[in-house]
């Protein structure tokens, strides 16, 4: 049975960026416990990440770029080592991811395929991301990437064991990128 939700106040805390609320809230319990709570949420939209990989080479291109929220919370640089990824805006999924592609690493993909979807950190923020792979070739390079006029991106092309490595020895420390990793080596794309 589903659990039973009365939104009471509904506030809009913020439009900067994105969107942020504070909602209260009861949710009542299975037992008929009526808790009251209150929770800020924040609507980013949802996005797209994808993992490039080539068989052959035995690689996989990521990107490093400044986030702000890591810097504040102990990185050092700001600097994170990330799968490719981007907002949907208006776009589909897939149209999204292919974009993204193009804009951050340079590459323009074909035939990308959905692995799944997840919310990353549902305790407050609502995006929904969707995940994918494809595989890349130097005949689908089209430019040096490196993202749009306010992005300041990095291209990174690793062998695969490199990059399971700095994921083992916390240089890259994002959780899409670790779950593509990881998938990427249980599915047997690519090897150890």
């Amino acid at each position: 049975m589903p659990l039973k939700i009365n939104i009471i106040k509904d506030k809009l805390l913020s439009e900067n960026w994105f969107v942020l609320r504070n909602f209260t809230y009861e949710l009542t319990r299975n037992n008929g416990e009526v808790l009251r709570h209150k929770r800020e949420v924040y609507d980013r939209g949802n996005g797209a990440t994808i993992l490039l990989y080539n068989r052959e080479k035995n690689s996989v291109v990521l990107t490093r770029q400044f986030r702000i929220a890591t810097y504040l919370n102990g990185n050092e640089s700001g600097e994170l080592i990330e799968a490719c990824a981007g907002l949907l805006d208006d776009d589909t999924p897939e149209d999204c991811i292919r974009k993204e592609a193009i804009e951050e690493t340079g590459y323009q993909v074909g035939k990308v395929e959905k692995l799944w979807e997840a919310y990353m950190s549902p305790g407050g923020v609502t995006e929904i991301l969707h995940f994918f792979a494809a595989e890349y070739s130097e005949a689908q390079r089209a430019n040096k990437g490196g993202g749009v006029e306010d992005e300041e991106i990095t291209v990174l092309e690793l062998a695969f064991p490199e990059a399971l490595a700095m994921m083992k020895n916390g240089r890259i420390r994002d959780g899409k990128t670790i779950m593509l990793l990881q998938h990427a080596q249980l599915a047997g794309w690519l090897h150890a």
